[in-house]
């Protein structure tokens, strides 16, 4: 199961490094915003792999708040979007 969650783990990881890229790089403010809901729910992802691997339960409630929290961003970012337009 160690091997599993590593691997996990790194393929997590890439993805963050690719959300990085578009974030530096991205030719539209909608793009760097998908690129930080990607940061948002690759660290829920790896929270829940640290709760796992560790079995604790609080880490697991800290992801549930970031999962919660991360819709919210977006909301407000197409709200101030939209009253630019």
């Amino acid at each position: 199961m160690s091997t599993y969650l590593t691997v996990v783990a790194a393929v997590l990881l890439s993805l963050l490094l690719a959300g990085l890229v578009r974030v530096m790089r991205g030719p539209s403010i909608a793009d760097r915003m998908l690129a930080a809901q990607l940061f948002g729910t690759a660290g829920v992802a790896i929270l829940m792999l640290l709760a796992i691997a560790q079995e604790q339960a609080a880490l697991l409630n800290a992801a549930l708040v970031l999962a919660l929290l991360a819709p919210l961003t977006l909301i407000t970012f197409v709200t101030l979007a939209g009253r630019k337009s």
